[in-house]
């Protein structure tokens, strides 16, 4: 897929989306906001937990302990980990997948 292409799909989500939000009203919107997914860098990872290094979180990725997705270009791009999953991990629980 090219990247004019995922731009334009980019564009038609995004009013659809606004088109959405429009049509509801304000505590519709509200029930929305708390299921927001905070993502994390593998650097803002080992911020979140203390003790945490940048190499673990590599480890974990590669043994598929730890959920990821890669925003960019191939192995280039940057792994962003969900930080509920992140979390979860250090607290002995299964990731939210």
């Amino acid at each position: 897929m090219t990247t004019n292409r995922k731009n334009e799909l980019i564009a038609q989500l995004v009013s659809i989306l606004s088109e959405l939000i429009e049509e509801n009203d304000s505590e519709q919107v509200a029930e929305v906001s708390p299921r927001a997914v905070e993502m994390l860098t593998v650097k803002e990872c080992t911020e979140a937990v203390k003790g945490l290094s940048e190499r673990t979180v590599r480890k974990l990725i590669k043994q598929g302990k730890l959920p990821y997705i890669r925003k960019g270009d191939g192995v280039n791009g940057k792994m962003l980990i969900n930080k509920a999953d992140l979390i979860a991990y250090f607290n002995g629980q299964t990731a939210n997948r």
